[in-house]
């Protein structure tokens, strides 16, 4: 089955340690959440794309991992140094759930729309395959957002792919710098207004539309962000559901 409206999961959360002292994690609830969304089966199929960090093995290989334990069928689609599924539109468009990791988000887009993945994710996404992903995972599915992709010094990004006609701030407690630059491109225009999610947190949209909060932690929030008529910035602060 998929989910009864289009829907994505733009977050700051992902998977969680099982030991701090290796690098050894399991999924967070976050997916258990996505796969009741997409009224998913016994065996929902997960599908993991890490194209903002090059495919690296390392977090293919962790995505595995942490699923391993879990009747999950779990795949991936790499495009580095080509695609590794042969109908990558048909693989996609069969999955449950499609989550997408953090990394640079404007290599992660510029390499999407050379292989038009940009098409068969909304494709996807308005045949109910839920859309989720954490950090760059996040941005993408915005219209614009702060990411670090040119350098150290966060800076804008204003060609998302749209699905979201909001801009998205992630990371939002992490750095002193990441609220004071979403405020000012608000505030000035650049971008429109938009949500930001602490770490830990997650938004979940229906449609276009903002649904709820949720957390895998407590003392984190989300963010309603948006510039009034006279031109000031408003924070609405947004208290999560605890997964």
């Amino acid at each position: 089955m998929t989910a009864d409206a289009p829907t994505i999961l733009a977050t700051s959360m992902g998977f969680a340690f099982r030991d701090r002292n290796e690098i050894d994690y399991d999924p967070g609830p976050i997916f258990s959440h996505a796969f009741e969304l997409a009224r998913a089966s016994a065996r929902p199929k997960v599908c993991f794309i890490g194209t903002a960090t090059g495919d690296a093995v390392t977090d293919i290989a962790t995505f595995y991992a942490a699923f391993a334990a879990h009747d999950v069928q779990a795949s991936h689609l790499a495009l580095f140094a080509m695609p590794n599924v042969e109908d990558v539109r048909g693989h996609l468009l069969s999955q449950d759930v499609i989550w997408v990791g953090g990394g640079s988000t404007a290599n992660l887009l510029a390499v999407w729309r050379v292989h038009g993945l940009d098409r068969i994710l909304r494709e996807c996404w308005e045949s109910r395959v839920v859309l989720g992903g954490v950090s760059a995972g996040s941005i993408c599915w915005h219209e614009s957002g702060t990411t670090d992709s040119f350098g150290r010094q966060l800076a804008p990004l204003t060609n998302g792919l749209g699905f979201l006609p909001y801009s998205n701030g992630v990371h939002y407690d992490a750095e002193k710098r990441r609220r004071p630059l979403f405020h000012d491109l608000i505030g000035n225009g650049t971008f429109g207004a938009g949500y930001a999610t602490d770490n830990g947190v997650g938004i979940h949209y229906r449609g276009t539309e903002f649904v709820e909060a949720v957390a895998d932690r407590p003392g984190v929030y989300a963010y309603r962000v948006e510039r009034g008529s006279d031109g000031t910035v408003s924070e609405t602060r947004i208290p999560p559901r605890l997964l």
